[in-house]
Formats: structure tokens, sequence, C-alpha cells
């Protein structure tokens, strides 16, 4: 009996270790025909992860993230021990000390996948996820669940267990394109991995078995019970602690979906910088990891931002308040829950933020706001709409379920607002070499992506003068040229009926000098000029600033700046009043990186070079030395002696400007000089170009002085209130106020703002280039020359200086009651009083 025991139990051992041989033998076998479709692990080392293209200022501050799938990539020892600890406990709390499999488990669902045939079963560790996530198909079979094996017992092999968990950490999926567990924490909580709480941490733990079903934002209770599970699961495994666990399970569910975190606004420079680096590189770079830097400046664009927007609201509120969004039913007395639901499909625009009036007395409204909780509506914060400032009482206007925008604080307390119909654009330019440091297209960009910057050709009006002026200059004019402000009709062949100009003050002021009539943009001044001067020069002269020869009106409206130009342009055409003379091309991107960190491209700005010997002049270009007209080339009267010898052949009175002393400006007794502000420039060599100059720097600095007048005492007075001497613009506004502008700068910034309907209409009575774009100019200026010196521009070679009567514009003596200073390019002077007859006689200034 003993015996046939014995040979029963050895035949059964046999058996068993055939079975044993022939499960080896299918495993091995198995392993030999599946391991060519498994990835080495120099493949599994290098294999790319999805990482969306990431846009930084130039600094390295984040302005977005562009891509497929929203992930951030993060190390081991950047990834908090809490919220591992959180993963561990709801995942694989033994990870640390199996293998990768735990093999008890592995069989068990094999055997009910082959017995069942549903293949359902799973006993995944967080080893096998990251290698399914990583590198295998979504389907369920066996052949798939042997490649996972196999797959896992080589990462295994190959990677220390932090590596795995750190790669699993950043590759699961949790729902709304969140890819790895800080753009989770970022997607669902706005927050950064160190700032999560341990109920927030235990929730994100508790998605990737089912990130549909446990999404708190769509399932919050589900959620919460998920969330449950994984806090008791770390309590028993003595990650947290009875206190802790108790109150994270009682920690209200706040998840919302948050757009990705970022450092610096900047939305339509981040659409622009996709676009190059596509251009340049394929779609497949948006999702390869690239990295985008560029030329923003961030503090100066949270600056634009500001002003762009506040200006744009101001001038809506001055047109009356539109209504509120709708109006709703309350069922409860104050739960966010309800009011969260009510306002989820309203969604921020700008600053703005919808809002619910849960409550409403005489003296303030309470309100719920979207995402924020609640606030408080004073009556300062209603005064400015229309039937609320009638009555002086907010329940006289605001309604219990009224829902509204508001703008609202930290503080709790908030403004009645509502979405700006009116659009503008505000870019800002290094005028040394061009380089965008701010751009804000738009109120919101995700309510309009149009950029109002580079995509909106519109009329840039009065602020085209300017480039009509600085030709005249070349033209033998002069800022005391003698032209008639007087009412004209033109009966021009080009322009399909008889035209009768006004100016925008529907006013006269016959003989007006040049200075004069820029300061206060004389429209009937403009026009004469541009008839004197020729509309082909000007076209020409133009076109050397950026403007497009082909779509420039070859007519007299072309004096008041009738051509299409975008913001981006016309702030490029100034940024050669602010550099000196120089031709500078915008650029937005300095450079691109891979996704290993390797620059790919790098911008090869053209710079100015004002200290270079020969100044930038392309050999044979109008104005520079040796061609016609320019500065000691003997033409339009001018001398090529020296010194001594010019300033004797010059009128009694007059003189050379003198670069190292201060001038007398126009209608003043002083002006303060200091050395030239210091610029950080690249070095120029071949990768940063030099820019050509396109006019003199006489030129440029006989129209700097005047377009500082408009600031110091004409159209652009508003910007008097920055305090300061060293800057100079133009204000801009079309046929019936379509279009308000202002383009100002110095020598270390220029910046230029529109404002209009994307529909062409008139913006209303009175609402001009002072008064709607001016002043949010004024607001970037604040911030952008904050701490900066006063610097005036340096006085160079080929101007001179006399006095001249303000009536007649012709040279006079120190003795003449209406003598003032005024300011010339050598060659271009005005007769004397003693040898005209009339104002018109001075010498080569027409008066119309």
């Amino acid at each position: 009996m003993k015996s046939r025991t014995l040979r029963v139990l050895a035949g059964i051992s046999a058996i068993g270790f055939v079975l044993l041989l022939g499960i080896i033998y299918a495993f091995l076998s198995a392993y030999v025909y599946l391991a060519p479709s498994l990835p080495s692990s120099t493949g599994m080392r290098t294999l790319p992860l999805q990482v969306p293209l990431r846009v930084y200022t130039r600094s390295g501050a984040l302005i977005s993230q562009i891509g497929e799938q929203r992930r951030v990539p993060v190390g081991y020892d950047d990834i908090p021990e809490l919220v591992r600890d959180a993963f561990l406990a709801a995942e694989d709390d033994r990870f640390f000390q199996h293998g990768g499999i735990d093999y008890f488990s592995a069989l068990r669902s094999i055997y009910v996948d082959l017995t069942t045939g549903d293949y359902s079963q799973g006993a995944s560790t967080i080893t096998m996820q990251t290698a399914r996530n990583m590198f295998l198909t979504r389907d369920k079979n066996i052949t798939r669940k042997l490649q996972e094996i196999f797959l896992t017992l080589r990462m295994e092999h190959s990677f220390s267990k932090q590596q795995i968990l750190e790669t699993y950490l950043n590759v699961i999926f949790f729902g709304q394109r969140a890819y790895g567990v800080a753009a989770a924490a970022e997607v669902y909580f706005g927050k950064s991995l160190n700032q999560l709480s341990v109920a927030q941490a235990a929730m994100l733990a508790g998605l990737p078995q089912a990130p549909s079903k446990y999404n708190p934002v769509t399932s919050p209770q589900r959620a919460a019970e998920r969330r449950h599970y994984v806090l008791q699961r770390m309590l028993a495994l003595r990650f947290i602690d009875a206190d802790t666990a108790r109150r994270a399970m009682n920690e209200p569910i706040d998840a919302h979906e948050y757009a990705p975190l970022y450092d610096v606004e900047a939305p339509y420079m981040a659409e622009i910088a996709r676009q190059i680096v596509v251009a340049r590189f394929g779609e497949a770079a948006v999702n390869a990891g690239y990295r985008a830097f560029t030329t923003i400046d961030g503090r100066l664009q949270t600056a634009a931002n500001r002003a762009l927007r506040l200006g744009l609201i101001e001038y809506d509120r001055r047109h009356g308040y539109r209504g509120v969004i709708r109006r709703v039913r309350l069922e409860s007395s104050g739960d966010p829950r309800e009011f969260e639901a009510l306002l989820a499909d309203i969604a921020p625009v700008g600053n703005l933020a919808p809002a619910v009036v849960a409550s409403v007395a005489p003296a303030a409204a309470r309100v719920y706001v979207r995402g924020s909780g609640f606030a408080q509506i004073a009556w300062d914060g209603v005064a400015w709409a229309r039937g609320g400032a009638a009555t002086g009482k907010v329940d006289s206007f605001l309604r219990r379920g009224d829902v509204i925008y508001v703008v609202s604080d930290d503080a709790g307390h908030a403004q009645l607002a509502q979405v700006p119909a009116v659009q503008g654009g505000l870019v800002a330019l290094d005028p040394k070499d061009g380089a965008v440091v701010a751009l804000v297209g738009g109120f919101d960009y995700f309510s309009n992506a149009w950029n109002h910057v580079t995509q909106a050709r519109r009329q840039p009006g009065s602020g085209f003068k300017p480039f009509l002026y600085s030709c005249a200059l070349e033209h033998d004019f002069t800022p005391a040229s003698i032209i008639m402000d007087a009412p004209v009709v033109l009966a021009d062949g080009s322009v399909e009926q008889v035209w009768r100009p006004e100016n925008d003050s529907r006013t006269f002021s016959g003989p007006t000098r040049l200075r004069e009539a820029l300061v206060h943009s004389r429209n009937l001044v403009s026009i004469r000029l541009l008839r004197a001067v020729g509309t082909d020069s000007v076209l020409e002269y133009a076109s050397r600033f950026g403007f497009d020869r082909a779509t420039m009106p070859n007519n007299l409206t072309l004096a008041l700046g009738t051509l299409p130009a975008t913001p981006l342009q016309v702030a490029t055409g100034y940024a050669t009043f602010a550099n000196g003379g120089y031709k500078v091309d915008p650029y937005f991107i300095e450079r691109i990186e891979n996704g290993q960190g390797e620059v790919v491209w790098r911008a090869a700005p053209r710079v100015v070079c004002d200290t270079c010997a020969d100044d930038g002049w392309p050999p044979g270009a109008p104005g520079a030395p040796g061609a016609p007209g320019a500065a000691g080339s003997g033409a339009m009267g001018q001398t090529t002696a020296g010194p001594d010898a010019l300033a004797a052949a010059l009128p009694p009175g007059v003189s050379p400007l003198d670069p190292t002393g201060p001038p007398e400006p126009p209608n003043s007794n002083h002006l303060t000089m200091a050395p030239p502000l210091a610029l950080q420039l690249p070095p120029i060599s071949a990768a940063s170009r030099r820019a050509p100059r396109i006019i003199s720097a006489a030129n440029v600095w006989l129209m700097d002085d005047i377009m500082g007048d408009v600031i110091k005492r004409g159209t652009g007075v508003r910007a008097r209130a920055l305090g300061r001497d060293d800057i100079s613009g133009k204000t801009g506004t079309t046929n019936e106020s379509r279009d308000s502008w202002f383009n100002g700068f110095n020598q270390s910034i220029e910046a230029t703002v529109w404002v209009g309907f994307d529909e062409e209409q008139s913006l209303g009575e009175g609402e001009e280039g002072s008064s709607v774009a001016l002043p949010v100019w004024v607001r970037l200026m604040r911030t952008a020359l904050a701490g900066t010196p006063d610097v005036p521009r340096p006085i160079p070679p080929g101007l001179l200086v006399g006095r001249v009567n303000a009536q007649t514009g012709l040279l006079t003596q120190s003795g003449d009651p209406a003598a003032i200073t005024e300011y010339f390019l050598s060659g271009h002077l005005p007769a004397t009083g003693a040898s005209a007859s009339s104002p018109a006689d001075n010498g080569s200034e027409p008066l119309f």
C-alpha cells in the first residue's frame, strides 16, 4: 500500500514536473515569439513622451503649453512624498517589495480569462500599468497580457523603482486631456504638486482606475467615494494619521476644470509662436516638447494686458450698460453648488467673471462669482451704469437671480461689468532691434482669437502725418514753414467726388507753421503740404518705413492716413523715429529648443549701430553722405566748408546747434539734457546684422522735437501725466472716429495702441485718439518707464538754431517781440524778414 502511494505521488510529481516544464517551455516559446515586438531597454529609455510645445518669455517665464495632451513632466524628487504615498496606497502598496509582478494575482487573472473568455480580470502593478500605457495597445487578450508581463520584467531589470514610479506618474491618464500627475493637479485644482492638500492628492490617486467614472468635475459624488477609499488605504498603511484622514474625508470637493497654469498671460503671442514653430518644424513639433522663447518682457506684457483691458472697459462704460446676461430662478438661499451649476455654461472673458445675484438691498448686492465664491457690490460698483446711477439704489437696478459679469478682488469686493463691444490692440517694440516686448491682440483671446495687432488692417488716420512731415523736411520745408489752414474743395481725379475735408475741430487757424500744424493735427495744412511735396515722393518715402506702397492711395487722402495698415506696421514705422532713423524689422521669437534642450533656431535681427563709422547708410541711398541732399554734400544750399566758414556763411542770429549743450526748445526757456540711457544690446555680428539707416539723424531729431510738443501742448497732452520730457508721439483718429490710435515712444521703447470696432462704426462723438487710445498708452508707459532716467535725445550734427517770427515763419532779430526759437536742417533755412514782403515769401515754402 505504501509502495503504491509512493508510486502515485511519484506519478503526480512527474506529471507536475512535465506540466511545469511545459509551462516554462510555453512561456519561453511565447517570449521568443513575442520578444521582437517588444521595445528594447535602449528603446524604452529613448522613447519620447508626447510633451506639449511650451512658450516662454525672454526671461524663461511660462506663457503657454500647446498640444494634444496636457502634460508637465516632473522628476522623482519633484513629486512630493504625500503624492507618491497616495498612489502607492491606491494602486500598488507593495511596489517597492515585489519584482514587478504579483505572480499569484497574475495566475489568477490568466485562469479567469481562459475559463470565462471575457479577459476582464487584472492584477496590474504600477510597473505593468507603466508598460501598458507607454508601449502597448488597449486590447484585452492573452497575447497582449503576455507582452505586458514580459515588458514588465524587462523594465524591472533595466530601471530602478524610482525611475519606474517617476515614469508612471508622468504617463498615466487622468481625464480632461491630462497626462501625468502634475498636469492633473493643474487641470482639476489649478495648483502645482507641492500645493496639493491630502484630500486633493488622494482624489488624484483615485482617478487612474477609471478617469471618467471618478471625474470630480462631472461626478463629484463618485469621486468623493473613491477618495474615501484611498484615504482609508493611506491610513491603513500609516502614510497619514487618523486626524489627517478625518479632516481630508470631510474636505469639500473643490475641483474645477482649470486652464493650464502660466506665469505671464500672452495668448496672442503664444499662437504666433505656435505658427512659427509649425512653419519651421512641422505639426509634429507641437507634441514633441519644443520650447519657444519669445521676445516678450513679462513685466511689460502684464502691464499691457491691464492697460488695454481697463481702457476698453472705461470706453464701454461711457456708453452705458447694455443689460444683464440673463435672469434665473434661485431655489436655495445660498448653496454654492447651485450657483456653480447655473454659471457653468458662461465662460470668464478677460478679467471679467460671471456671477449671479444672490441677494440685493438698497446699499449693496451680494453675488456669487464663479470659481471664487461670494462677493459684495456696493453702490460705487454700479454707479457707472445707466439706471442705477439715476436712482442711487442698487436694488432698483439689480435683482436676485440676475446673471452678470463682475470684476472682483480677493477681499470679496466686486464691481458690475460687461464685456466691451469695442476691440483694441497694443504692441510695444524695442526700437533698437524690433523685438516685440509686449503684444495684446484683443480684450480676450479665448472669446475672440483675431489678433488685432497683426491681422487688423485699419486706417492709421492722423498717425500717418509724421511720415508726411518728415518727408517735407527733406523737400525744403522747415518747422517754421507757413501753410494756410483754411477750407479747401478738391476735385481729385482719383477721388470719385468733390472732397471737402475738414479739421476735427471744425475750426480754421489761417497761416500756420508746420510745427503747430502737426502739434494740433491740422488736416487742411497736411493736405496742402502733401500737394506741395507730391504724392509720389511721399509714397516712396513712407515705403522706407515698411508701409506697402501698393496699398497706399495715390491721392491727397493719403495726408489723412487712409492707407490700410496693422498696428504692428505702424509701430514699426514709428520705431525709426525712436531709434534715430534706422529700419528694424519686428520679430517675436529669440530662440527655439527641441525636446532635448538643443537650440535648433535662433533669431538674427537687424540691430541699430548708431556709433558705427558709416552710420548705416546704404551706398547711394537718399540722404546718405555724398548722395544728393545729404548733409555735407553741398546740395540744397548746404556747404561743405568747416565749422568756422559755415558759421560765417549763416545769417545773423543763426548758428549750428551745439551737440554738446542743451538746445533752447521752441516756446520754452530750457531743456535739461542727460546722458543717453545705456541699452543692453547684443553684439553686432553675423548673427545680429546691422539695421540700415533710412532717414537722417537730424531729421529724426526735428520730428522727435515736434512730436514732443504734441505731448507737451498738443493733442497728446494727456501723456503729461507721466511727468517726463523724453517722450514723443502722435494721436490718430479716422473719419467719423471709426479708429482711435496713439503712437508714442522714447529712445528705449515704442508702443502703438489701436481701438475700434471689428465691424467698422463710429466710436462716438468726442471719442478720439487722445481720449480712447492715449490713456491706454499712458498706463503702459507708467510701468515701462518707471525707474528709468529722463533722457532727451542727443543732438546730432547737421542742425541749425535760429529765431523766427511766430506769425511769418521768417528769420528775425532778437528784438522782435514775436520772435521764437526754431530748429532747422542745415541748408534748409527760411528767408529773413527783411527780404520778404509777405508770409508767403519765406524762401521756398508756399502759402496755399
